[in-house]
């Protein structure tokens, strides 16, 4: 074999390696579930709570159940807050699951009770205005058509949902040099935000790792972009 055949083969080698997933583990969410859900799409995962591996890995998954004021605790515990902020910095990718992607907004009201968030989007997490909640079960989304995450998803297809909170209005303002998001809504009482797409930030309100087939669709298109 020749120099440059060997190289061909060295590059092929690195071109095919499995991306690396980090799965931030603060106390909250649906750690292994969202792992096999990972692994199944061919992703290389590992659970961590640790700060170097967080940010080192291609992808950054930030899953979440229970409350705002609670998750938010327990990400500043592992300084997650700040891990989500350098990837950012460095444009480097990370999604969000759930109440994971809650607490990448302003704030968070539950129970008439204020929490901060991240503050990566301007915004609230406010009560979903339903007579009936939780929001459980499954729900279809209307998905910008230039979508990444939802490319190749029909329009019919369902996700599952859990949550009593959503951010329910899009804040950030208009901006000429940068990109617009890209915006998944759902309804359940009015409008919510089922997803949303800005640069190396993703996340979505539904379980991903808990919607089947249409789940690992979606989770193999991000960890396609890694």
């Amino acid at each position: 074999m020749t120099n440059t055949q060997s190289a061909g083969v060295s590059a092929q080698r690195v071109k095919s390696k499995a991306p690396t997933v980090a799965i931030l583990d603060y106390g909250s969410g649906n750690l292994r579930s969202a792992q096999r859900a990972l692994d199944r799409v061919g992703a290389d995962t590992t659970v961590t709570t640790d700060r170097d591996v967080a940010l080192e890995a291609d992808g950054l998954v930030v899953p979440g159940v229970g409350a705002f004021a609670a998750c938010m605790e327990g990400l500043r515990e592992v300084r997650g807050d700040q891990i989500i902020g350098r990837r950012l910095a460095g444009g480097r990718p990370v999604l969000g699951i759930c109440v994971g992607m809650q607490i990448l907004f302003e704030r968070g009201i539950e129970f008439g009770i204020e929490a901060d968030g991240c503050g990566e989007w301007p915004g609230t997490v406010e009560r979903l205005q339903a007579d009936v909640l939780p929001h459980m079960g499954w729900n279809t989304v209307a998905a910008p058509t230039d979508s990444v995450l939802f490319d190749g998803i029909d329009e019919e297809t369902r996700f599952y949902f859990v949550h009593t909170y959503a951010v329910q209005k899009w804040q950030m303002e208009p901006s000429d040099i940068i990109a617009p998001p890209k915006l998944t809504w759902a309804n359940y009482g009015g409008d919510f935000l089922a997803a949303v797409e800005n640069g190396p930030l993703s996340a979505t309100q539904f379980h991903p790792e808990k919607s089947g087939d249409a789940g690992a669709h979606l989770l193999e298109n991000w960890v396609r972009t890694l």
